[in-house]
């Protein structure tokens, strides 16, 4: 059985017509876990996810924390059991339904780097806890994002029509196939500059559809990602700016509102950031000139 989604019992409620009625059913729901990510055999951070596409989520995650920058860099992901028990069967992207022979889902990912590639050791004596809906909160600050960024954008000349933005999001919906069932998962939609899906991942967590999203670049070699546009379902967040600058990606649409300080990151790193935009209609709050009629 897929762990992407689940099933439960509901009572649903319906005074549409008069009278409210109460009657039975199940549901579809998206899936909720959280994942341990450790580095060596040493517990790195915990993150709440959707199962599926776990290895994209692990990479990308060191990749927006500029611990990655090329495939050759991760040596093995493999999964492990709480009492340090690995699996020996290769994962293989999508499929969310692997398990031990007990039963215990696959909720621990172990990572080997490979040699010469440095984990900061405060980073590792801090386990850090990150839930589904704030991600890293405050812990980056808008030097520290510059300061470990790989592939800088604010010279990425790409330039998208604004006939091409107003399609991404219908485009990335159409795509969010655990969505229409569930209707429970933010949506990381990678564009290129003439309105191509690249690449789609889903998530409880917007931060962790987007890792899933730099993940794949990460292990496809596709890295750094200019010239793309990177599309959100919900808000822009201070974190989703500084993942898609870590990932070289020069413009990040999300069809939901950005928050003060995602502006100032996205300013001060020459990202074009769009919010809003639904319909026909969009607000560009840094960045317009990568925006051509």
């Amino acid at each position: 059985m897929s762990r992407v989604t689940a099933r439960r019992r509901v009572v649903r409620l319906d005074g549409a017509d008069g009278p409210v009625r109460r009657r039975g059913g199940e549901e579809h729901m998206a899936a909720e876990e959280p994942l341990e990510l450790r580095i060596g055999g040493r517990p790195f951070t915990v993150t709440m996810r959707t199962p599926g596409d776990d290895f994209d989520l692990v990479a990308g995650h060191l990749t927006a924390e500029g611990v990655l920058a090329a495939p050759d860099d991760l040596v093995r992901m493999k999964f492990c059991s709480a009492d340090n028990g690995c699996s020996s069967t290769a994962y293989v992207d999508g499929e969310a339904s692997l398990a031990f022979a007990d039963g215990d889902p696959l909720n621990i990912v172990d990572v080997t780097l490979a040699p010469g590639v440095e984990l900061p050791e405060e980073r590792l004596r801090r386990s850090s806890y990150v839930t589904s809906a704030c991600g890293v909160c405050g812990k980056t600050s808008i030097d520290a994002v510059h300061a470990a960024a790989r592939w800088p954008v604010a010279h990425d000349d790409v330039k998208v029509s604004a006939e091409t933005l107003f399609t991404l999001p219908d485009r990335m919906r159409e795509a969010q196939k655990v969505f229409a069932k569930t209707g429970g998962l933010h949506a990381a939609a990678l564009f290129s500059a003439d309105g191509e899906l690249v690449c789609l991942r889903e998530d409880v967590g917007r931060h962790n559809a987007v890792d899933k999203v730099l993940g794949w670049a990460l292990r496809a070699g596709r890295l750094p990602l200019r010239e793309h546009v990177l599309a959100v379902s919900g808000r822009a967040s201070f974190e989703l700016v500084q993942k898609a600058v870590a990932g070289g990606i020069p413009v990040l649409a999300a069809v939901s509102a950005p928050s003060s300080l995602a502006v100032t990151l996205a300013a001060e790193s020459g990202l074009t950031l769009i919010g809003f935009l639904r319909g026909r209609t969009a607000n560009v709050y840094c960045g317009p000139e990568r925006i051509i009629d």
